[in-house]
């Protein structure tokens, strides 16, 4: 059963230095690792002419860290609220660097190179798991009021995919192959790996040991919430905000240097102008919630999207084509705080848990989309990936704003779902 989420009478609390300080760091953090969980979009161009891949195989290289940073989200998080995030954070970027150095030496010149390129990905894909293990330390530190604004500070992390768009094209070309420390593409998964391992370091040393929490909860008390249709809800409106991002940070490149013919580093340029905003404006979108309420924020990053996706749907030159992923990326942006902010409000206490599972759908979508987006090219031509986000962002606005006239006529707050 739902209950109402309560409205902050006062004041937001400052935040302590010890709650900047994990907040800081869990944010570049995340932001590292983003990037790692990413990296395959631009990696996969020049696997994908090694080893003459098909369509389909390029997207599932390309999605399948997506399916390891989305499943274990929610135990991962689980493990963060019961054992400490600081704890969990560290531990799971240290398995990431392990993965990335792994498959920096990588080679791929045998029949099974493709498959190995495949577990190897699924690894790297724990990169991913940080975003539910961050939630929920920030949440074990910031006052509630304050959340909003936190928690999309943190969520900006997003931006390190453009990391890899706008650095891994340069990085490929830097050492050439042959020498003692890998070259050509596998040079981006060794310097990645290196820096991991710093940041590992200097968040142990820089952030503050985890508190101690009362050990009598049992896992059914973590998991009751997830009974709750309200949650899976959440989770809907994630696969629009966050899936649909990731899906398109993977598929972007590919079709700007296949439909547009630009060269690769140009594709990981344009490419960065859609995450830019996608990420960056998630502390806004966080301020925004914690000031007008998260619902009617929810509302305007819908309408957003579904204004720049209509467009997508028809061949359009490039610079039109764009401005329009660059407002997608705005509404997506907002919306990803503002879900965050309602999980929040309405489920103190168990970001890890509800976050966990609200993130593992969002991740979900951004797995299964890109080849939900390739098996459909047949049918619906070059434009099906903007055609199925289209039918798919309508469909979940209707839930939202459905969801949010029957709390009106229940007499419950309108600004929450």
């Amino acid at each position: 059963m739902t209950h109402t989420a309560p409205v902050p009478a006062n004041p937001a609390p400052a935040l302590s230095a010890d709650a900047r300080r994990v907040v800081a760091w869990s944010t570049a953090g995340f932001t590292l690792m983003f990037a790692v969980w990413l990296m395959f979009a631009i990696l996969g161009l020049p696997i994908r002419k090694e080893l003459g891949l098909s369509d389909a195989q390029f997207a599932l290289l390309t999605a399948i860290p997506v399916l390891t940073g989305s499943l274990l989200r929610l135990p991962a998080g689980i493990w963060a609220d019961r054992y400490g995030g600081k704890k969990v954070f560290i531990a799971n970027t240290l398995l990431t660097a392990a993965f990335s150095l792994a498959l920096a030496f990588v080679k791929t010149d045998g029949a099974g190179s493709y498959n190995l390129l495949l577990v190897l990905a699924l690894g790297v894909g724990l990169a991913g798991v940080s975003f539910a293990v961050g939630n929920a330390w920030i949440a074990q530190w910031v006052p509630a009021a304050r959340q909003g604004l936190a928690l999309g500070t943190f969520g900006a992390g997003n931006a390190g995919a453009s990391i890899t768009k706008l650095l891994a094209p340069a990085l490929i070309g830097v050492v050439p192959l042959g020498l003692l420390i890998p070259g050509g593409w596998q040079f981006v998964p060794f310097v990645f790996s290196l820096t991991l391992l710093v940041c590992a370091a200097l968040t142990a040393a820089l952030t503050p040991a985890d508190v101690a929490t009362p050990g009598t909860r049992t896992l059914a008390d973590w998991l009751r919430p997830l009974a709750q249709a309200q949650v899976w809800r959440f989770g809907l409106y994630y696969v629009v905000f966050f899936g649909a991002y990731v899906a398109l940070s993977l598929f972007l490149p590919k079709y700007y240097v296949d439909h547009y013919g630009v060269p690769l580093a140009e594709a990981g340029l344009l490419t960065a102008l859609f995450i830019f905003p996608a990420s960056l404006l998630r502390p806004v979108g966080g301020y925004l919630s914690d000031r007008f309420g998260p619902r009617s924020v929810t509302v305007v990053a819908f309408a957003m999207m579904l204004l720049g996706l209509l467009f997508l749907t028809r061949e359009l030159p490039l610079v039109p084509f764009m401005l329009l992923t660059t407002v997608v990326g705005l509404g997506m942006g907002v919306g990803k705080a503002s879900t965050y902010t309602l999980v929040a409000q309405w489920h103190p206490g168990q970001m890890g848990t509800v976050g966990g599972l609200v993130g593992l759908l969002g991740g979900l979508g951004g797995f299964f989309l890109p080849l939900i987006f390739a098996a459909l090219k047949p049918t619906l031509g070059a434009q099906a990936a903007f055609i199925v986000l289209l039918a798919l962002t309508g469909l979940t606005t209707a839930v939202f704003i459905g969801s949010m006239m029957r709390l009106r006529a229940l007499g419950r707050q309108p600004n929450f779902a």
